[in-house]
This record gives structure tokens, C-alpha cells and sequence, in this order.
């Protein structure tokens, strides 16, 4: 393993904020797997993290396949996750919405310069990604639909699902997007949880990093083939949204099968707990995604069903 700093900036306060790099093996450019971009993914920082420390184990035991590198960048935002806020602490943009990024830019554009420029190039690019909303998903791979994307190989994750996705005008300038441009095939993983650590979807997510790595040739062991994935497009998800404002009581979780009309969570009234809303699946199907909040807002994305 070579450790490096791919970005430094020196601090005002505090000790300079560096972002390392871990390199595994050498030769040809085969997998960047980029973790924490925000200052709440923790989750995808621990995962990142056993994926480093299952990466050294095995460069001892000689099997990364020769000629092959593969890059980990665990965290590209811990200053904020130090004092627990989402986006960059100094002015609240977001990392992820910068790429390909501007060496002479703001702060930000700086940082996904210098993450682009060590992970552009590379055959395979993986990103632990989390939802702009609190809650957790049936660990699954995402990928934008660029023209670029490929679908066989993101089954080589072994998980439940893929979902492919249309790109809106934001997510031209996330790294995902810019990775397919350049010619990278590029995945998102949802682990499940962002600002908690569950070990368990956890543990899920970093074997499927390994397993990918396994099935492209990059690394080589015996492990668990996974799922056969089912393939997903927007279309197949049902979003329900909430139509009062108030206590989320919250009567079915993630992963869950259901049937149509089953009671899925009550709004609750925050001052009298009589119940305002009774939010009902209007399909079959099973909870893709379920909102994890003491309290819910008027038209907030409350579960996405998937149909399949």
C-alpha cells in the first residue's frame, strides 16, 4: 500500500486539511473508489474504511492481480463531518457539485479538481453515495443513464438491485456523471444508512466493493457470488409523499414486503398526538426507501416502493 496526499490546504485554525489517497498495487488504472464527500456520510467513510484495511491483507497475501492499481480515497470532507455539518463548513457547497472542478477556483472547485485529476483515467470508478434526505435504502447500485452506462457490469456488485437513473441538470456536475464522460464506467452505491453507522448494510456494501474487484480481474479470491441483480428504471419505483406536516410515526421500515393499501405510517398531530395522515402503499411491492425523521414536512418524500 502507498499512502499520499492528493490535496493539502493549511488551515486558520487548525491542523492543514489533507485528503489521503491509498494506492493498491501497480500498473494499469483499474478501480478509484471514492468515499465521503459530506460531512454526514459516515457510513460510507467506515465503509471505505474496511475496504482499505481488507485491501491490505490482501496485497500481503499476493493476491492483487500484477499490472493492476486500484485507488481508495476514504474521505474528501472530514473538516465538516468535525463539526457535524453535511456540506463544506466554510461557505455550505457541496463537493459533489463541482466536478469536474477549477484548480483556481473556490475552495471546493479546488478539492474536486484534485479528486478528479487522481481519478480520472481509471477503467472502473466507484462512489459511496448517500441521499439528500435522512433515511435508508435497500443497498443497491445506481447509475446514470449518460449513454455511457453499463448495466452487465454493475450486476457484478452482487446486490439486491440497480437502479438506472435519468440525469437531471444538477448531476452534470457530480463526479458519477463526469466519470461517464471521461470514458470511466462509473457506479454509485447506496449502502442504506448516511450519518449512522449500521454495520450490517455496512458489511453488504464493502464485500460487493470486493467482490466487483474480484469479478473484473483486479483482485483474486474465493468469495460469495451475491444476488442476481434486478434491474430498475425510475419508472419501476412508486414515491409517496407526505400530505401533512408533523410526527413521523413511522410503522414499516426499509426492505419490508407489502401489499397494496397496508399501513405504511401515521403523521401525527406534534401538539395533541391525534393522527392527521395515515400514509397507505398504494401498490405491491417492497419499501426501496423509507424516511428516517422525528418529524416529516408537507410534500417530503416519505418511502419509493419498488414494484419489482
Amino acid at each position: 500500500m502507498k499512502k499520499e496526499i492528493i490535496f493539502r490546504m493549511k488551515s486558520p485554525y487548525r491542523d492543514e486539511f489533507r485528503i489521503h489517497g491509498y494506492r493498491f498495487g501497480e500498473g494499469e488504472k483499474t478501480v478509484a473508489i471514492v468515499g465521503a464527500m459530506r460531512g454526514d456520510e459516515v457510513q460510507q467513510q467506515f465503509i471505505c474504511s474496511q475496504i482499505v484495511k481488507n485491501m491490505i491483507v490482501l496485497e500481503k497475501q499476493g493476491k492483487i492481480t500484477p499490472g493492476q492499481e486500484i485507488l481508495v480515497i476514504p474521505s474528501a470532507n472530514h473538516f465538516s463531518m468535525n463539526i457535524d455539518k453535511r456540506f463544506w463548513a466554510m461557505d455550505n457547497t457541496d463537493i459533489n457539485r463541482m466536478f469536474p472542478g477549477y484548480d483556481k477556483g473556490e475552495t471546493t472547485q479546488r478539492i474536486a479538481a484534485a479528486i478528479f485529476e487522481n481519478v480520472r483515467g481509471y477503467r472502473f470508478g466507484i462512489q459511496l453515495a448517500s441521499f439528500y434526505l435522512p433515511g435508508r435504502f435497500v443497498p443497491h447500485v445506481s447509475i446514470m443513464e449518460t449513454g455511457f452506462q453499463n448495466v452487465k457490469l454493475a450486476r457484478k456488485f452482487g446486490l439486491p438491485y440497480v437502479l438506472l437513473r435519468k440525469p437531471k441538470s444538477y448531476d452534470t456536475a457530480v463526479l458519477n456523471y463526469n466519470w461517464q464522460i471521461f470514458e470511466t464506467d462509473a457506479f454509485s452505491l447506496y449502502s442504506g444508512e448516511t450519518n449512522i453507522i449500521d454495520k450490517d448494510s455496512a458489511k453488504v456494501t464493502w464485500l460487493a466493493v470486493l467482490r466487483f474487484l474480484n469479478n473484473v480481474g483486479a483482485i483474486h479470491f474465493s468469495m460469495h457470488e451475491g444476488f442476481i441483480s434486478h434491474v430498475m428504471k425510475d419508472k419501476d419505483l412508486v414515491t409517496i409523499v407526505s400530505d401533512e406536516a408533523g410526527i413521523l410515526f413511522q410503522l414499516r421500515d426499509t426492505g419490508e414486503g407489502i401489499k397494496k393499501g397496508d399501513l405504511l405510517a401515521k403523521i401525527l398531530d406534534p401538539f395533541t398526538g391525534e393522527t392527521r395522515s395515515e400514509i397507505s402503499s398504494p401498490t405491491d411491492g417492497t419499501i426501496f426507501f423509507s424516511l428516517h425523521s422525528p418529524l416529516v414536512h408537507q410534500d417530503t418524500i416519505m418511502f419509493k416502493i419498488s414494484k419489482i
